[in-house]
């Protein structure tokens, strides 16, 4: 197969979670471990961090990618899903994946995956981890497709296990209380490996702590030994002033990531950091504060509060759940701009009237749905958004609705795109600032 047919068969033939929703999913990880004996187990050539969370593990995922390469090691990352092209997910040093690469790879396990059905994201997982392997990385960031006991990545030993922010997102599949849901992230626990807990929370506290107890996991809460106690929203960047429990003087770091929510992902950065390095991972100072200076740029991250044009100001946000729209809401009153104009689209199976009931009343509203079958139509969004209040117009494409969006918007206003992944990844190229 060329790169195209190649693409295809992961794409059509493959059940891919994007596009169908939990079909796809699969609850056991035997189709990745055969997949993986059939390549010659490649996940335990190389050694990795492991990142689960409701939210915040993209950029957390992407802020240790950089630190790691700034500290001159050659560093995997695998991520989830892509915006606009499949090679987004698998780089090394930032740099994708070669198409030759996913080529040959998926020639190799055909025959493997003919007898076993994998889903989309086994294969790709089995892909990553060959890949890095491969190319003798030096360490891996591996970023949680969906969950953690069950999820295809977790058949790796880490050196540190990260869980990020827990809220509620795939319920269908994760449980329907924050207790269920910390037991799945709590999967990727693993015997005598640390684990930096993000945020400390009553409700789920008591289940990581247990799972880390029984596994002789030392367990650390990111958020009890750092909090940013000051911050500054500048245009393209976030200055945060980070205090210690066991330093007096404070840090300043600065960030390329603008999204005021990205205060909680450094604080969870900054502890995995401190604990990599009482592993002897060489992480200095200086080159923390280098790298998140410049995470996009060393790592390909787009779509949290990413400005891709100016006057008027059209923003970016991967924001989908609950309490990822709840930050994205406080980002948008944070902001200094006239008129909200919000270009909105979900898939089905999220907390819909949940969602539209913490969005601002006083925006106009673009409605739409990406290209899968797993959009809400827009005519249906566009209805049920009505009921909560908020006012607008359906469109049937991404582009349509931000070039209408675009058209209405003064030179002062903010177009905001959120509400799925898959509608930021339909914006098409990058608009010129």
């Amino acid at each position: 197969m060329d790169y195209a047919q190649t693409l295809s068969y992961l794409f059509e033939r493959l059940p891919m979670f994007t596009r169908i929703g939990a079909a796809a999913y699969r609850k056991d990880l035997f189709n990745t471990i055969a997949l993986l004996e059939s390549l010659g187990n490649p996940q335990h050539r190389f050694k990795s961090v492991h990142v689960a969370g409701t939210n915040g593990k993209g950029s957390t995922s992407h802020m240790l990618a950089a630190i790691f390469q700034t500290a001159g090691y050659k560093t995997g990352l695998y991520t989830s899903p892509h915006l606009r092209d499949f090679r987004e997910r698998i780089r090394i040093n930032g740099a994708m994946i070669p198409e030759r690469q996913v080529t040959d790879l998926v020639e190799r396990i055909q025959p493997v995956a003919d007898r076993i059905d994998p889903s989309f994201f086994e294969v790709t997982v089995a892909m990553a981890f060959d890949y890095f392997a491969a190319e003798q990385v030096d360490i891996a960031i591996v970023e949680v497709g969906l969950g953690g006991r069950l999820d295809s990545t977790n058949v790796i030993t880490p050196e540190v296990s990260v869980i990020t922010q827990i809220g509620f997102d795939h319920m269908n599949l994760l449980g329907n209380t924050l207790e269920e849901i910390a037991g799945e992230k709590a999967g990727i626990i693993k015997p005598g490996v640390p684990v930096v807990i993000g945020e400390y929370h009553p409700v789920t506290a008591p289940v990581f702590e247990e799972k880390a107890k029984t596994m002789g996991a030392p367990l650390s809460y990111a958020d009890r030994e750092r909090w940013v106690a000051e911050w500054s929203f500048e245009r393209h960047a976030l200055v945060a002033e980070v205090s210690s429990r066991s330093a007096i003087d404070k840090e300043y770091y600065h960030l390329d990531l603008p999204g005021i929510y990205q205060t909680h992902n450094l604080v969870t950065v900054l502890e995995a950091v401190h604990v990599l390095a009482g592993l002897g991972w060489r992480l200095p100072h200086a080159q923390v504060h280098q790298a998140l200076k410049q995470v996009r740029k060393l790592t390909g991250l787009h779509g949290r509060w990413e400005l891709i044009h100016e006057h008027p100001d059209v923003v970016l946000d991967v924001a989908h759940n609950e309490d990822g729209i709840r930050q994205l809401v406080r980002q948008m009153e944070l902001t200094d701009h006239e008129d909200l104009h919000i270009v909105f689209g979900m898939v089905r199976d999220k907390e819909i009237d949940r969602v539209l009931d913490l969005l601002p009343r006083q925006a106009v509203y673009y409605f739409t749905r990406a290209q899968l079958p797993r959009s809400l139509p827009e005519d249906q969004l566009a209805e049920r958004a009505g009921a909560k209040g908020l006012r607008g117009k359906a469109y049937p494409t991404v582009m349509e609705a931000l070039t209408a969006a675009r058209e209405h918007a003064r030179e002062r206003d903010l177009v905001l795109v959120c509400g799925s992944v898959f509608v930021v990844g339909e914006v098409e190229g990058r608009l010129i600032r």
